[in-house]
């Protein structure tokens, strides 16, 4: 089973968006920048060139520079390739064998790449929180806010969101920096 191939669409503005329900700010002495499933096999399902995707990616490159910038740790979280049956789990019945191990399939665009200081996290299920130490990492770092860029909005971000609220950490999902089907 193969992605879907995702018809461009316009990012959203902010006068598009929803208020917020509540009243948090984001804080970088607070907050970690979780960058999730920014990678070649998932992005591929985009047209080139055309928005979510050049808008998406660019408006990431923004978020990581600040954040970089503010002393925010950056964590990504990316899926190995090649995954057993038993490693993708029900995954492998609704999206088969997942991400090739090849690794242009793996590769992260070179605007949104991680540097050196950056924490790579081995993405097993749709949240990054799942079978990782995200949230032992958040709290060694005395950090209980997380801000999300990349894709899949609907699934992977969601449940990620979801999963840090269930921590009582703080999601921010970066309405203009994720991207959709």
């Amino acid at each position: 089973m193969a992605l879907p191939s995702i018809p461009s669409y316009p990012l959203p503005t902010a006068d598009e968006l929803p208020e917020g329900r509540v009243s948090w700010s984001a804080d970088p002495a607070r907050a970690v920048l979780l960058v999730h499933d920014l990678q070649q096999h998932f992005l591929s399902a985009f047209p080139a060139g055309t928005q979510p995707l050049t808008g998406m990616l660019d408006n990431s490159a923004r978020v990581l520079k600040r954040a970089r910038g503010l002393g925010v740790p950056v964590v990504y979280s990316v899926q190995r390739g090649g995954q057993s049956a038993e490693e993708r789990g029900l995954q492998l019945d609704f999206w088969g064998p997942g991400v090739a191990d090849d690794p242009e399939a793996l590769a992260v665009p070179g605007a949104v790449a991680p540097e050196p200081a950056d924490t790579l996290l081995t993405k097993w299920k749709y949240s990054a929180f799942a079978r990782t130490d995200l949230e032992a990492r958040m709290r060694g770092w005395g950090r209980d806010q997380l801000l999300i860029v990349g894709v899949y909005a609907h699934i992977g971000v969601l449940m990620t969101a979801c999963d840090a609220w269930m921590r009582d950490i703080q999601a921010f999902v970066v309405a203009d920096a994720v991207a959709d089907f």
